[in-house]
Parts: C-alpha cells; sequence; structure tokens
C-alpha cells in the first residue's frame, strides 16, 4: 500500500503487479490468459464478480508534508535536579512518578560546606554581638568626650565589618536552602545541623531517580538524583527533509498522530525550527508542543508528523485500491465503459490522502475504472503476456 507524499522525497512500494496471488485470482486468472491481447483484458460473467467498478471523482487535497519523529519531554520545563555542594545523600524523601510542588524536599545531603557554612554564622553572628555592644559603650564615652575621636570611628569600622561578615553568612545560608526563621534559630540555639535539603524548583513529575541513601553527590554530576518535569505539554520533534524546509515556518499547523492511539490526532503548531541541517541525513530538526493535561503520551513515543503547507486543491481522485504499481515502477489504472473489457492506462499521481489518490494526467472525472481487483486484472494481464 502507498503511502501519503512525504518528506523522504519518495513513495513507498505499492502494490505491484506479477504478486502472489489467492487461489480464486489465480484459478480465475488462467480463465482471462487467452483473452487477454496488448493493454486489454475481458473478464467473463464469473470473474467480473470478484471486481468492483468505481466512476472517477474529485476530492480536495490538502498542501501536506509528512515526516516522522519522536516525543519527548518539554525540555524547558524539565530540570535537572542535584546538589549545589557536595555531600552524602542521608535521606530521600519522593519516588519515580511521585507528583511534586515547588518548593518541596527531594532529598537531603549531609554536606562538609553546610558546616562551614552554619560555623562562619555563628563565628560572625558572634563577632557582631561583642562589636555591638563596643560601639554602644564607645557612643556613651564619646558622647561626654571621654575617648578619642579615632578610638570612637574604629569602634564604628568594627561594627560596620562585623555586621557586613554577618550578613554575607546568612546569604550564604540561604543558598543552602535555610529560611531566615531557619538561620535566627541556628543563632539563637548555637547548634550546627549539617543536613541539607534539596528542594525541586517546579511542580511536576518525578520522571528519574538516581539517587539513594549513602549516594555520593557533586554539582554537575551525570546522571543528576533527580529529574523533574511538568508533564501538562510535550516536545514533538520531526526530521524534516532538506529539500521541503521552504515550506515549513513558525506557527505553522500540525497533526501528529501516535501508535498508542491510533483513532486519535493531537494539534500543534511549529515553535521552533533548527538552523543546521544534519550533515549525515540532509534532515533538520523540526519542533512543535502540544498540550497533554491527561499525561497520556510518553517521551520517545515514535510519531507521525503531517505538516500543514498551504490551501486544499480540488484535484481528480481515485481510491488508493484502483491504481497498481507496475514492475517497471509505472502506475495504471483499468479503465471500463462496459464492465467487462478493461483498458490499461498509465496515470500520473500527486498526493495520498485519505484512502483517494490524487491523478494529475491520464484520467477525467466520470471514467470508470476497477476498483477492488485491479491487481487481479493487472496479473491477468501479465499471465496473458507470458
Amino acid at each position: 500500500m502507498r503511502a501519503k507524499s512525504s518528506l523522504f522525497g519518495c513513495r513507498p512500494c505499492v502494490r505491484m503487479a506479477g504478486l502472489l496471488l489467492p487461489v480464486w485470482l489465480l484459478v480465475a486468472s488462467a480463465g482471462a490468459m487467452a483473452a487477454s491481447t496488448g493493454g486489454e483484458v475481458t473478464l467473463t460473467d464469473g470473474q467480473t464478480k470478484f471486481i468492483s467498478v468505481v466512476r472517477v471523482g474529485q476530492a480536495d487535497f490538502a498542501d501536506e508534508r509528512e515526516a516522522v519523529g519522536n516525543t519527548d519531554y518539554d525540555q524547558d520545563r524539565t530540570v535537572q535536579v542535584s546538589s549545589p555542594y557536595a555531600g552524602r545523600v542521608v535521606s530521600v524523601s519522593v519516588s519515580a512518578g511521585d507528583d511534586v510542588h515547588k518548593g518541596q524536599v527531594l532529598f537531603s545531603i549531609d554536606s562538609p560546606d553546610l558546616v562551614q557554612a552554619e560555623s562562619a554564622l555563628l563565628s560572625s553572628a558572634g563577632t557582631l554581638h561583642l562589636t555591638d555592644a563596643a560601639l554602644q559603650r564607645a557612643r556613651e564615652l564619646y558622647a561626654v568626650q571621654g575617648m578619642a575621636q579615632k578610638d570612637y570611628e574604629q569602634a564604628v569600622s568594627d561594627q560596620q565589618t562585623a555586621e557586613a561578615a554577618y550578613r554575607s553568612a546568612t546569604d550564604a545560608l540561604r543558598i543552602f536552602g535555610k529560611s531566615d526563621a531557619q538561620i535566627r534559630q541556628i543563632v539563637a540555639s548555637r547548634h550546627i545541623d549539617s543536613v541539607m535539603p534539596v528542594l525541586s524548583p517546579i511542580s511536576g513529575q518525578v520522571v528519574a531517580r538516581n539517587a539513594a541513601p549513602g549516594l555520593l553527590v557533586q554539582p554537575g554530576a551525570t546522571p543528576a538524583p533527580f529529574t523533574v518535569s511538568d508533564l501538562s505539554r510535550k516536545w514533538l520533534v520531526a526530521s524534516v527533509a532538506e529539500s521541503d524546509l521552504p515550506l515549513v515556518h513558525v506557527g505553522q499547523a500540525v497533526d501528529v498522530r501516535l501508535m498508542a492511539y491510533p483513532d486519535e490526532v493531537f494539534h500543534g503548531r511549529v515553535d521552533y525550527v533548527a538552523s543546521s541541517v544534519d550533515p549525515n541525513t540532509h534532515r533538520v530538526a523540526v519542533r512543535s508542543t502540544v498540550q497533554d493535561p491527561r499525561h497520556r503520551i510518553a517521551a520517545q513515543m515514535m510519531a507521525t508528523f503531517i505538516l500543514h503547507a498551504g490551501r486544499s486543491t480540488l484535484a481528480t481522485a481515485v481510491p488508493v485500491n484502483g491504481v497498481v504499481r507496475e514492475g517497471d515502477g509505472s502506475m495504471t489504472v483499468w479503465v471500463t465503459t462496459d464492465r467487462r473489457h478493461f483498458y490499461r492506462r498509465h496515470v500520473q499521481l500527486g498526493m495520498q490522502q485519505h484512502g483517494m489518490d490524487q491523478i494529475l494526467a491520464g484520467l477525467k472525472p466520470g471514467e470508470l475504472i476497477a476498483g477492488d481487483g485491479a491487481l487481479f486484472i493487472s496479473n491477468a494481464w501479465v499471465l496473458g503476456l507470458r
């Protein structure tokens, strides 16, 4: 069966004359051999029962291009979650497939860097408390001229330096995920906690988990301990032939079919066309995005893409089962006027859509051709030539 006009630049093989036939066709064809001459085949009354005759009509053919590709997570909404500092995983809070919200703890690590940052906070907090008290005394003495101006200015400088160090230490702990309330609690209790939680930066679903208690993690190491993705949208990436690139543009409508849902069409629009062509395949990546609120589209599904390149055209059309590809690659139909005598005629095909072939040359609307059984007639003609 032939496929639609595609981006691959070729038409897959169709039914060809000379192939093996069912037993009833072989028996029937034996009786037709003597009645086949030139490009004509005459059928008996019994043989005509197996042949359907259809009238050539017209149909709308949209200017479409077909390509294959695959689905993927929306990488704009997918995050590889790792620890910003080295440490050993002490607990894991979620599993693959769990839905998480932004700010939820995914896992926790025992981090030496966190210990150092909390130690710096306690040290700077103690120094700040000391310099605050010293500055208060200096102000009182300076007010009654009990302290030299340079000593007073030194006390002010020391307090400002200590305050800057304290702010730097609190900012460092915020990077570790500590809240202001937790920072104040550390200062008040003067207790160091080496466990650092790693939070989800987005809401979504855990699509990959590589973390386990005891695992040593490093910033930027692969694979990341967790991958979180917003599954409400999916990417669909097609591989488009270089020759069809001028027909593709951002905003273009795209219909997508998946093997998992053969009776359903997913609609999207092109939102990215790669700026370079693969030198090995001479194809370019074209991406569209579709909404998937029910999370039915899995990553790396094979997909068929139909790119709508222009308006539809009304053209001569015949059912696909009425066209036969001969051994020399030509396309033929079997025309009749009396439903008994059939004449072989070459046609030029265009697109194939909705079970119909577009006829560019060789037929006119209103003519009669063989539909189901056209292959039998063609084989009968071939056998008759032998």
